[in-house]
């Protein structure tokens, strides 16, 4: 059958059409490429962040409002929620806990990890590196207070002289608050109450300076030659110490029956100044998780410190002295202490490492 000659040049441009097309050309490739996508997430993302700067997941009320009164469309707002989902899943799975030999991969930027009943350091990285600790100090603090056998129900007020002056940190204790010693201990090494550690140390007997000489003392009895004090609560930078002398610290403060028990408190609920009630929290969350036996715990933040996480725990039936300095993260230092149980508990023992030890009983002070 033969067509019409104007058929046959209208047949031949869609013949040609169809040759020359991207998507023709497609169909000769391989089915196992991968195939590509256009990517929208950083023109999005570029977008929204010169409207609001940096973004976390938008899931909160407060995020989704932030995003509304900068002109970003709820649908975007979607969008900008999901891009940033599958990033942070993304950067989960490529941020690996262990590497090819089944070392934990940490991400503080010094740690040391010792068993205190032998002293065989098991990990340990730049752990002779002096640097800022910040309210780690308060492990020292309430040591040398308790050293000097100070009455413990004795009430003590809140000042001027307490309040942050240096770094302007806020607290929960006005001024006028009255405690006794052993509360503002407490909340000291529980929540980190800056004005706690300061008072603490202003009502010891000679006042600060000779408190903070104590702490020095106490240092050097201990053989912390790394370590130096020149307050009691950790918010000058020039409190500093290496992660092998903390060890040796937070190993010490473990058999003060009373500092166990206050860094390891996940609430307490005090009541303050003009009849305010308040509950305070624990700030290593790790204290309220059932997978971890902790002895002795206490946090610490400046920016000069970065993040920082001393710990004393029983892991695979061993005492461990953890301690994690400079940690990136919000969330690096926990991160850090979850991968060095892991490793102890699961990784050692599935390549045949042995781990002997028993759990501890009651220990008595011996301060």
């Amino acid at each position: 059958m033969r067509f019409p000659r104007k058929f046959a040049g209208i047949f031949g441009l869609v013949f040609l059409a169809l040759v020359l097309s991207p998507s023709a050309g497609a169909k000769t490739k391989s089915r196992t490429e991968p195939q590509t996508h256009k990517v929208t997430s950083k023109p999005l993302a570029a977008t929204v962040r010169s409207k609001v700067g940096r973004y976390p997941i938008v899931g909160k009320k407060s995020d989704r409002a932030r995003l509304a009164s900068s002109g970003v469309s709820r649908k975007t707002t979607r969008k900008v929620a999901r891009i940033e989902s599958e990033r942070v899943a993304s950067r989960a799975v490529e941020e690996a806990d262990f590497d090819s030999a089944g070392n934990p991969l940490l991400r503080s930027a010094a740690f040391y990890v010792q068993d205190v009943r032998t002293g065989q350091v098991l990990l340990e990285k730049n752990s002779s590196s002096v640097v800022p600790i910040a309210s780690i100090t308060k492990l020292m603090t309430a040591m040398v207070v308790l050293d000097a056998h100070l009455p413990l129900n004795e009430v003590l007020e809140v000042s001027e002289d307490d309040v942050d002056r240096l770094k302007g940190t806020s607290s929960r204790l006005a001024v006028g608050t009255r405690m006794s010693r052993e509360e503002l201990m407490r909340l000291a090494l529980m929540s980190s109450e800056n004005r706690a550690a300061s008072s603490l140390s202003r009502n010891y007997p000679g006042g600060q300076k000779v408190f903070v000489d104590a702490m020095n003392a106490k240092a050097q009895l201990l053989g912390m030659g790394d370590t130096r004090f020149y307050d009691g609560s950790g918010l000058n930078h020039s409190n500093v110490s290496s992660a092998r002398d903390l060890a040796t610290l937070v190993s010490n403060a473990s058999h003060y029956p009373l500092i166990r028990e206050f860094t390891t408190t996940a609430e307490y609920t005090a009541e303050l100044a003009g009849g305010r009630i308040h509950t305070f929290h624990n700030t290593n969350s790790l204290v309220r998780s059932p997978e971890w036996q902790i002895e002795v715990s206490k946090t610490g933040f400046i920016n000069e410190s970065g993040k920082c996480l001393v710990m004393q725990a029983w892991m695979a039936n061993k005492p461990l002295a953890i301690v994690l300095l400079d940690s990136w993260g919000r969330f690096t230092r926990l991160a850090d202490a979850n991968r060095i149980r892991r490793w102890l508990e699961e990784v050692l023992p599935r390549n045949g490492a042995k781990m002997a030890g028993t759990p501890p009983s009651a220990e008595t002070s011996i301060n």
